[in-house]
């Protein structure tokens, strides 16, 4: 597991704060004695788990900046001199990047863009783990998963858009984060992961988030690509291995001098074993183990297109970072459904209920 003591009064830079995987991730870091400040657009959604747990209250600073606004990015990110900057600020959906592709290209590839052109201009030692995710490969419909140097591509505006940011960070490293021209000490590394579930999301046409909403109301809910395969892991795992990545990254180029010598500054996959490969209607019958309701089936098909089996190979995480996903398939939606059926009931319990959770994960 990553060193407690490495985090305590560390500087870190959490754009997309206010997202689903941003709150988490703020909320774990607060718990290891870090200094977070976040970046990102208002919660789009209600409820919003960045307003249920009040995460404003619990971070230093909280800024609703667009990331397309590269004056006001760079202002706060030089006024912040983050030492650790985690990336997730993006347009996560890939059914929205189908109705708003230019909108998915803008955020996802130039606002990313937009943050390392501002973290180079810093004069300090800074570790960015940039988050893209599991669609960033070209889908061949594989039945083994896929690894780290495996041909990127991507059939829909959000994956591509994502693999074209790995494109991008491989040629701002090599361009300007190396040699003489490294004199500000940036170094990258990109985090590959994808399909997370648990307690706090609320996004639309996320099967776990539309699931609940239709339990709660006791009405029935129609289920898209059934025999869709996905590699569905517990938001702490991979959130697990941001941390581990960015410890490393700092902590091997301190000794450095130059970029090609950081073994980490490099893509990681973050996925789950290979037994959590679960079809869309395998997570179904597991959630209804722990909340009853109604669903069915639906034929039609839309028009948008998704890949039917997706999976990662997580062997260079493993042998580089010692990490391993804690929670297997059945307890990460156990907990996950679980979190939402507490704050079902009372909605005041949603920041202890996340605490609760960190607590038995960090026991694993």
């Amino acid at each position: 597991m990553f060193d407690n003591n490495f985090w305590k009064n560390k500087k870190v830079l959490i754009t997309g704060h206010s997202g689903f995987k941003g709150s988490w991730l703020s909320l774990v870091l607060t718990t290891l004695g870090a200094k977070v400040f976040g970046i990102s657009l208002a919660p789009e959604t209600k409820p919003a788990l960045f307003n249920q747990i009040k995460l404003p209250k619990k971070i230093e600073f909280s800024f609703f900046i667009d990331i397309n606004n590269r004056s006001d990015l760079n202002k706060k990110i030089i006024e912040i001199r983050p030492d650790i900057v985690f990336h997730l600020a993006a347009q996560p959906l890939v059914r929205q990047s189908y109705l708003n592709p230019l909108g998915t290209w803008q955020t996802n590839l130039m606002g990313t863009l937009n943050l390392l052109d501002s973290l180079t201009k810093l004069n300090d030692l800074c570790a960015a783990v940039i988050i893209t995710t599991d669609k960033v490969y070209k889908n061949r419909e594989w039945d083994y998963g896929y690894r780290e140097n495996d041909e990127l591509g991507g059939y829909d505006p959000y994956s591509a858009s994502k693999a074209a940011c790995e494109i991008a960070i491989s040629s701002w490293r090599s361009s300007f984060c190396k040699g003489k021209l490294n004199k500000e000490k940036l170094v990258i590394a990109s985090a590959r992961a994808g399909n997370v579930i648990g307690g706090g999301d609320w996004a639309k046409d996320r099967i776990i988030p539309d699931l609940v909403k239709s339990f709660s109301n006791n009405s029935n809910i129609q289920i898209r690509n059934p025999n869709s395969t996905r590699p569905w892991q517990h938001v702490l795992d991979p959130i697990s291995g941001y941390l581990l990545l960015a410890e490393k990254l700092f902590k091997t180029q301190k000794e450095k001098e130059d970029i090609l010598d950081n073994n980490y500054a490099t893509s990681f996959n973050f996925g789950p074993s290979i037994d959590s490969n679960k079809t869309v209607l395998e997570l179904v019958e597991e959630i209804t183990k722990y909340w009853e309701g109604s669903w069915s089936i639906n034929e039609n098909n839309d028009g948008f297109h998704e890949a039917s089996k997706l999976s990662l190979q997580i062997d260079k995480s493993y042998k580089f970072l010692n990490w391993y996903p804690r929670w297997d398939f059945h307890e990460s939606v156990q907990r996950t459904i679980e979190w939402y059926k507490k704050v079902d009931s009372n909605e005041s319990v949603a920041y202890n209920a996340c605490l609760e959770d960190i607590d038995l994960y960090l026991q694993k």
